[in-house]
């Protein structure tokens, strides 16, 4: 196996390995295959005319396209798009924001179709990952996305380690307050009072009430933090 440097100048790596790893690989310089296009506006309200016009003057034998909002992941017939390439066929687009929901989208996707050995061309960006240059820049964007992740991951553990050193409590808040569970229980004493009138009274759910007062469970009588009524003696004083 021959062992090749990387992109950044270290040695080691077996070569078919950077193939799929380096955003730099090579790609066919000369695409033989098939464009295919995709375009996308974010509701069916939005033409995609100006779209289709550019893909059909861009060469594209075929062309998909979906009306949803980038940020939808079941976006269908971009699903359709990926299955239908070949190696050596190239996907293009009007511009990079009708393929990626984020930056993080758009590199998986492009990187998806680099390891398959299939092209990518940005029409507005004049961008085509079948040239060193093309690639110079999605290896310029990978560096940036996996920089701003490794940003967003630092600043979140800082903030929940400063939260934790102020003796704030982390995670979703409880369904129901101590006062709450006092106050369900105090109501479960009465015969009358069923857990469902309690939840809706209370403006929790049934499995939420089982939860907090688990003694409903076991079959036990719910128990009193404290008596119901601070001025009334127990009965027998």
């Amino acid at each position: 196996m021959t062992i090749t440097p990387t992109a950044a100048g270290n040695a080691g790596t077996p070569a078919n390995d950077l193939a799929v790893d380096d955003p730099l690989a090579a790609e066919p310089a000369n695409a033989s295959g098939a464009l295919i296009g995709y375009a996308r506006v974010s509701t069916a309200g939005q033409l995609l005319d100006r779209q289709l016009t550019a893909l059909k003057a861009a060469g594209c034998m075929r062309i998909f396209s979906d009306k949803k909002s980038g940020k939808n992941a079941e976006r269908e017939e971009l699903w359709k798009a990926l299955d239908y390439l070949r190696e050596g066929d190239t996907l293009v687009v009007p511009s990079l924001d009708r393929l990626g929901r984020s930056l993080q989208d758009l590199i998986s996707i492009v990187a998806g179709l680099r390891k398959r050995g299939i092209g990518f061309r940005s029409l507005h960006e004049a961008l085509d990952t079948t040239t060193p240059g093309g690639r110079l820049v999605f290896h310029v964007f990978a560096a940036l996305a996996e920089f701003i992740r490794e940003l967003i991951v630092e600043g979140t553990r800082e903030g929940l380690d400063a939260a934790r050193a102020r003796g704030q409590r982390l995670g979703r808040p409880p369904a129901m307050t101590s006062e709450q569970i006092r106050h369900a229980r105090d109501l479960l004493t009465h015969p009358g009072n069923s857990v469902s009138s309690i939840a809706r009274l209370l403006g929790v759910s049934r499995s939420t009430i089982y939860k907090y007062v688990p003694e409903l469970t076991t079959g036990d009588p719910p128990t009193l933090a404290e008596p119901a009524s601070q001025g009334q003696l127990p009965s027998g004083q």
